[in-house]
């Protein structure tokens, strides 16, 4: 009977090690020598911890974390850190490659491991030109205000409003054309999230079956309903 109850006993253990999660994220942050390492995610609108690493020489490691389905995930250096300094992905289940430095944590970051994740960084390269645009327009508007160029000043937040108006286009229309993505619903909630009602339920409109069951897509449906009931 003892002997029964120590197989049975090996075997629990055996079985609890080799539990896999839906998720693994492999990384390696060159440089990095010490320091914890998060992965995190937003459950019920609160940016919840679900693993961490402690890191002590080895820039190699991976962190776990159980999916249901397509989800925003983000690696932080500092649990304290500002937003810009955090590196997002979307996530599928299996297994995430994430490739960065220390030096340029967010900017040197290669994602590898999920169609979503491709579909954000495809409308992020699309948005890249805009997002510089503004920040010249930002330094230009700065200039002409040290001068006191009023004429100039008005030219510039004209071009300011154009910038605008073609971001919230051209995210509308990449969601219109991804519509079969998580990553449509999480970008008019992300990026677009005060546009006019009609744009958002377009999008909602549009977005497939599955889609609009996801995460995102309930979560664009309930804010839509949100914003129709304190307009009317």
């Amino acid at each position: 009977m003892k002997t029964y109850s120590i197989l049975f006993l090996i075997g629990v253990i055996f079985s609890c090690s080799n539990t896999s999660k839906d998720l693994v994220v492999k990384t390696n942050i060159k440089d990095l020598k010490k320091g914890t390492v998060y992965l995190k995610r937003v459950v019920d609108s609160t940016l919840v911890t679900v693993d961490s690493v402690l890191v002590n020489g080895n820039s190699e490691f991976e962190l776990y974390a159980d999916l249901d389905e397509p989800d925003l995930f983000i690696l932080d250096l500092d649990k304290n850190s500002k937003e810009d300094e955090r590196i997002s992905f979307f996530a599928d289940k299996g297994i995430i490659e994430i490739n960065t430095t220390l030096k340029r944590f967010v900017t040197d970051a290669e994602i590898k491991g999920s169609e979503q994740q491709k579909v954000l960084e495809d409308y992020q390269k699309l948005i890249s030109r805009l997002n510089n645009r503004n920040l010249d327009l930002i330094k230009e508007r700065f200039e002409a205000g040290k001068v006191g160029d009023t004429t100039l000043l008005r030219s510039i937040q004209k071009k300011e409003l154009s910038v605008f108006k073609s971001k919230y286009l051209q995210t509308v229309n990449f969601a219109l054309n991804n519509k079969d993505s998580e990553v449509a619903p999480y970008l008019a909630l992300s990026e677009i999230y005060d546009a006019n009602l009609n744009l958002l339920d377009t999008i909602h409109k549009s977005l497939t079956p599955k889609i609009k069951a996801s995460k995102y897509g309930k979560e664009l449906h309930n804010f839509i309903e949100l914003r129709r009931a304190d307009e009317e």
